[in-house]
Protein backbone atom coordinates (compact mmCIF):
# COMPACT_ATOMS: atom_id res chain seq x y z
CA UNK A 1 0.00 0.00 0.00
CA UNK A 2 1.51 3.32 -0.91
CA UNK A 3 2.61 5.69 2.10
CA UNK A 4 1.10 8.45 0.55
CA UNK A 5 -2.54 9.17 -1.12
CA UNK A 6 -3.07 9.98 -4.43
CA UNK A 7 -3.69 13.49 -3.98
CA UNK A 8 -2.83 15.72 -7.12
CA UNK A 9 -1.76 18.37 -4.87
CA UNK A 10 0.71 15.94 -3.06
CA UNK A 11 1.75 14.75 -6.66
CA UNK A 12 2.03 17.83 -8.04
CA UNK A 13 4.91 19.30 -5.59
CA UNK A 14 6.67 15.96 -6.19
CA UNK A 15 6.27 16.88 -9.88
CA UNK A 16 7.45 20.50 -9.31
CA UNK A 17 10.37 19.00 -6.97
CA UNK A 18 11.53 16.59 -9.53
CA UNK A 19 11.19 19.07 -12.54
CA UNK A 20 13.74 21.58 -10.36
CA UNK A 21 16.39 18.74 -9.32
CA UNK A 22 16.15 18.26 -13.52
CA UNK A 23 17.80 21.59 -13.83
CA UNK A 24 20.58 21.11 -12.08
CA UNK A 25 21.46 19.28 -15.61
CA UNK A 26 22.09 22.90 -16.78
CA UNK A 27 24.05 24.16 -13.90
CA UNK A 28 27.76 24.36 -14.15
CA UNK A 29 30.14 23.62 -11.97
CA UNK A 30 31.80 27.13 -11.42
CA UNK A 31 34.90 26.08 -9.99
CA UNK A 32 36.48 24.66 -13.26
CA UNK A 33 35.84 28.35 -14.73
CA UNK A 34 38.76 28.82 -12.59
CA UNK A 35 41.01 26.48 -13.84
CA UNK A 36 39.86 27.70 -17.50
CA UNK A 37 37.21 25.16 -18.34
CA UNK A 38 34.82 27.45 -20.36
CA UNK A 39 32.51 24.34 -20.40
CA UNK A 40 32.67 22.36 -17.55
CA UNK A 41 30.42 19.58 -16.16
CA UNK A 42 26.94 20.05 -14.84
CA UNK A 43 25.98 19.60 -11.25
CA UNK A 44 23.52 16.67 -12.02
CA UNK A 45 26.74 14.69 -13.51
CA UNK A 46 28.81 15.73 -10.88
CA UNK A 47 26.20 14.23 -8.39
CA UNK A 48 25.42 10.93 -10.83
CA UNK A 49 29.32 9.66 -10.25
CA UNK A 50 29.04 11.24 -6.59
CA UNK A 51 26.16 8.28 -5.99
CA UNK A 52 28.04 5.69 -7.64
CA UNK A 53 31.22 6.37 -5.40
CA UNK A 54 29.02 6.65 -2.68
CA UNK A 55 27.63 3.14 -3.10
CA UNK A 56 31.30 1.77 -3.70
CA UNK A 57 32.55 3.54 -0.39
CA UNK A 58 29.41 2.19 2.03
CA UNK A 59 29.79 -1.21 0.92
CA UNK A 60 33.65 -1.28 1.09
CA UNK A 61 32.87 0.67 4.41
CA UNK A 62 30.50 -1.78 5.82
CA UNK A 63 27.95 1.20 6.87
CA UNK A 64 24.11 1.88 6.08
CA UNK A 65 24.03 2.13 2.24
CA UNK A 66 20.87 4.08 2.01
CA UNK A 67 22.20 6.86 4.29
CA UNK A 68 25.17 7.22 2.32
CA UNK A 69 22.61 7.30 -0.99
CA UNK A 70 20.81 9.91 0.89
CA UNK A 71 23.18 12.27 1.52
CA UNK A 72 24.97 11.49 -1.80
CA UNK A 73 21.93 12.27 -3.51
CA UNK A 74 20.59 15.30 -1.70
CA UNK A 75 23.90 17.53 -0.82
CA UNK A 76 23.87 19.61 -3.91
CA UNK A 77 20.01 19.79 -4.89
CA UNK A 78 20.14 23.41 -2.95
CA UNK A 79 22.26 24.71 -6.15
CA UNK A 80 19.33 24.76 -8.14
CA UNK A 81 18.46 27.54 -5.98
CA UNK A 82 21.73 29.43 -5.76
CA UNK A 83 23.70 27.58 -8.13
CA UNK A 84 27.60 26.13 -8.02
CA UNK A 85 29.24 28.49 -5.19
CA UNK A 86 32.73 27.69 -5.94
CA UNK A 87 35.52 28.79 -3.49
CA UNK A 88 36.03 32.02 -4.28
CA UNK A 89 32.67 32.88 -4.39
CA UNK A 90 32.39 31.27 -0.64
CA UNK A 91 34.48 33.69 0.39
CA UNK A 92 31.95 36.44 0.48
CA UNK A 93 28.92 34.66 1.89
CA UNK A 94 28.40 32.38 4.64
CA UNK A 95 27.51 29.49 1.86
CA UNK A 96 26.03 26.97 5.23
CA UNK A 97 23.81 29.18 5.90
CA UNK A 98 23.02 29.94 2.18
CA UNK A 99 22.78 26.46 1.51
CA UNK A 100 20.81 25.33 4.21
CA UNK A 101 18.00 27.84 3.88
CA UNK A 102 17.84 26.87 0.11
CA UNK A 103 17.38 23.65 0.86
CA UNK A 104 14.82 24.13 3.29
CA UNK A 105 12.70 26.34 0.87
CA UNK A 106 13.27 23.36 -1.71
CA UNK A 107 11.55 20.77 0.46
CA UNK A 108 8.96 23.07 1.93
CA UNK A 109 6.28 21.54 0.35
CA UNK A 110 6.93 18.09 -0.22
CA UNK A 111 5.15 15.04 1.76
CA UNK A 112 6.10 15.21 5.29
CA UNK A 113 7.54 11.58 5.09
CA UNK A 114 9.56 12.59 1.98
CA UNK A 115 10.63 16.49 3.35
CA UNK A 116 11.26 14.94 7.39
CA UNK A 117 13.99 12.88 6.18
CA UNK A 118 15.49 14.89 3.47
CA UNK A 119 16.50 17.63 6.15
CA UNK A 120 17.36 14.68 8.44
CA UNK A 121 19.85 14.02 5.79
CA UNK A 122 20.96 16.98 4.62
CA UNK A 123 21.35 18.21 8.25
CA UNK A 124 23.86 14.88 9.22
CA UNK A 125 25.51 15.25 6.42
CA UNK A 126 26.24 19.22 7.26
CA UNK A 127 27.38 18.26 10.32
CA UNK A 128 29.96 15.38 9.21
CA UNK A 129 29.91 13.29 12.49
CA UNK A 130 28.43 10.20 11.53
CA UNK A 131 30.30 7.69 9.61
CA UNK A 132 27.98 8.31 6.64
CA UNK A 133 28.46 11.30 6.44
CA UNK A 134 32.01 11.72 5.83
CA UNK A 135 31.47 8.79 3.86
CA UNK A 136 29.14 10.83 1.25
CA UNK A 137 31.28 13.57 1.71
CA UNK A 138 34.40 11.05 0.48
CA UNK A 139 32.58 10.72 -2.56
CA UNK A 140 31.66 13.73 -3.48
CA UNK A 141 35.30 14.75 -2.93
CA UNK A 142 36.37 12.09 -5.13
CA UNK A 143 34.69 12.80 -7.95
CA UNK A 144 35.88 16.19 -7.56
CA UNK A 145 39.50 13.97 -7.75
CA UNK A 146 38.27 11.87 -10.88
CA UNK A 147 36.87 15.02 -12.81
CA UNK A 148 39.96 16.94 -12.25
CA UNK A 149 42.47 14.26 -13.62
CA UNK A 150 39.83 13.83 -16.58
CA UNK A 151 40.50 17.39 -16.93
CA UNK A 152 44.49 17.16 -16.60
CA UNK A 153 44.73 14.68 -19.40
CA UNK A 154 42.56 16.99 -21.59
CA UNK A 155 45.27 19.50 -20.93
CA UNK A 156 44.20 22.06 -18.71
CA UNK A 157 46.62 22.34 -15.84
CA UNK A 158 45.23 24.28 -13.13
CA UNK A 159 43.31 21.33 -12.46
CA UNK A 160 46.21 19.37 -11.28
CA UNK A 161 45.62 22.25 -8.03
CA UNK A 162 41.96 19.88 -6.99
CA UNK A 163 43.89 16.68 -7.43
CA UNK A 164 46.58 17.65 -4.92
CA UNK A 165 44.59 19.36 -2.74
CA UNK A 166 41.75 16.51 -2.24
CA UNK A 167 44.46 14.36 -1.30
CA UNK A 168 44.65 15.97 2.07
CA UNK A 169 40.90 15.98 3.00
CA UNK A 170 39.95 12.72 2.44
CA UNK A 171 39.01 10.62 5.87
CA UNK A 172 37.84 6.96 4.86
CA UNK A 173 40.64 4.51 3.91
CA UNK A 174 38.47 3.46 1.21
CA UNK A 175 38.43 6.48 -0.10
CA UNK A 176 42.10 7.12 0.73
CA UNK A 177 43.03 4.10 -1.25
CA UNK A 178 40.68 5.29 -4.78
CA UNK A 179 42.18 8.60 -4.47
CA UNK A 180 45.95 6.38 -4.62
CA UNK A 181 44.37 4.11 -7.28
CA UNK A 182 43.31 7.19 -9.51
CA UNK A 183 45.95 8.52 -9.28
CA UNK A 184 48.31 5.46 -11.25
CA UNK A 185 45.07 4.68 -13.59
CA UNK A 186 44.77 6.71 -16.92
CA UNK A 187 40.80 7.89 -17.57
CA UNK A 188 41.06 5.98 -20.73
CA UNK A 189 42.30 2.82 -19.27
CA UNK A 190 38.67 1.35 -18.94
CA UNK A 191 38.30 0.56 -22.55
CA UNK A 192 41.95 0.18 -24.04
CA UNK A 193 41.69 -3.86 -23.58
CA UNK A 194 37.64 -4.19 -24.98
CA UNK A 195 38.44 -2.07 -28.65
CA UNK A 196 38.54 -5.03 -30.70
CA UNK A 197 40.62 -4.57 -34.36
CA UNK A 198 40.08 -6.83 -37.24
CA UNK A 199 41.16 -6.46 -40.52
Amino acid sequence: MPLLTNSYFIMREIAKFIYEVGSLKEIARSGWWLAGIKYPESVAEHSFRVIVIGYILAKLENVDLERVLGMCMLQDLCESRITDLNKVAQRYIDAKTVESKAFKELVKDLPEILKKEFLELFKEYSEQKSSEAILARDADLLENAFQAVEYLERGYKDAEDWITNIGKLLKSDSAKEIYNALLRVKPNEWWKGLKKIER
